[in-house]
């Protein structure tokens, strides 16, 4: 199965057309190599997906004949991202509410900066 269809039919994206340009961006690699739209992928193959700047990982575990529902979707494949990293990313969304708020506007230059610096000092401390 086209890796674009596949995509698609798990509903990790929307439309064909939206996994399909993904895939020509260098969003979609198969086996830690950057795919084309039209790659086929195989059962117990690792691919990745970069959303959000995060790189999600995920085993195929069978292929689907067609789209699917929302419920079935987890027979077909799993997540293999590490945990820390998903982990890591929710707690940087959150501190950036804490130390800004919400709904307080964009933040300025040096705010941005020093946000930046307080992530950098949380990775290091890891």
């Amino acid at each position: 199965m086209r890796i674009d269809h596949f995509l698609w039919c798990i509903r990790i994206f929307k439309s064909r057309n939206i996994a399909a340009n993904a895939c020509k961006s260098g969003k979609i690699k198969i086996n830690n190599q950057t795919v084309k739209p039209s790659k086929e992928l195989l059962p117990l193959d690792i691919f990745q997906v970069r959303q959000e700047q995060l790189w999600r990982s995920y085993q195929v575990l069978d292929l689907p004949k067609n789209r699917l529902g929302a419920k079935l979707v987890g027979l077909y494949y799993s997540e293999t991202t590490d945990i820390r990293l998903l982990k890591q990313k929710e707690l940087k969304g959150l501190t950036a509410k804490v130390i800004r708020g919400e709904r307080t506007g964009r933040p300025t230059k040096k705010q941005r900066r020093e946000i930046d610096e307080i992530l950098l000092d949380e990775e290091f401390d890891d």
